[in-house]
């Protein structure tokens, strides 16, 4: 059976204490620019989002 605390969506205000991701920068993504030639040798560019992998998209770095 599942706590209370899951039921009913309690705030865990110790979580605020953990230390960003410094890959991310407790974002829980990472943007990566990129540049395309395309057919016409035109340049196009666009930014690829991902999640962190270092804190799995939460922003923080896991307790160890």
């Amino acid at each position: 059976m599942s706590s209370t605390e899951d039921r009913t969506g309690v705030f865990d205000a110790s979580k605020l204490s953990q230390a960003k991701c410094p890959d991310c920068l407790g974002t829980g993504e990472l943007r990566f620019d990129s540049e395309n030639i395309t057919e016409d040798f035109e340049v196009e560019k666009q930014t690829i989002i991902t999640p962190c992998e270092r804190c799995n998209g939460t922003g923080y770095v896991p307790a160890g």
